[in-house]
């Protein structure tokens, strides 16, 4: 058992426990709802990453938004829609509502957003690896391909 797990049964035992206290036998101190939080984001992400991916195949039609034909947002709206979690419908909308990480911390079924002169013009959902689930373009069909730009963002949805 780690520390972690010592702690309620502790706190209920003996009462206030001060933070230095808790620090000095190796204790963790997390705020309040803060794993559950993270925890919810993580399985948010991982459903809508495992419902693009279910749509592998899927043919690409500008302005649609599933169930069986998809553009690139629409494919992340889908996804994360069926997740439990709402996003607008372009992609450059998607990138104003989620919250920037940077490429060391990205996380599978965070957003990808490609721009160039200032704008989204393409979102995917990370897959891990350097890889992204995306509806590319016309004549195309959902798929897992390799990031093929630097011009990237990561954003995660909340």
């Amino acid at each position: 058992m780690t520390a972690q797990m010592h702690v309620p049964s502790l706190l209920s035992r003996v009462g206030a426990v001060s933070a230095l206290t808790l620090a000095a036998v190796g204790g963790t101190l997390l705020a309040p709802g803060a794993a559950q939080e993270a925890q919810a984001a993580t399985n948010y992400a991982n459903k809508a990453l495992s419902v693009a991916a279910s749509k592998k195949g899927a043919p690409y039609r500008y302005g649609s938004a599933g169930p069986s034909r998809f553009d690139c947002s629409g494919l992340t709206l889908y996804a994360y829609q069926k997740a439990g979690k709402s996003l607008p419908r372009t992609a450059q909308q998607q990138y104003n509502r989620t919250t920037r990480v940077s490429a060391a911390s990205r996380q599978k079924g965070d957003l990808v957003f490609f721009h160039s002169g200032g704008r989204v013009y393409h979102v995917g959902i990370y897959a891990g690896s350097g890889k992204i689930w995306h509806s590319p373009k016309t004549g195309s069909w959902v798929k897992l391909d390799k990031i093929w730009s630097s011009k990237i963002y990561y954003g995660r949805v909340r």
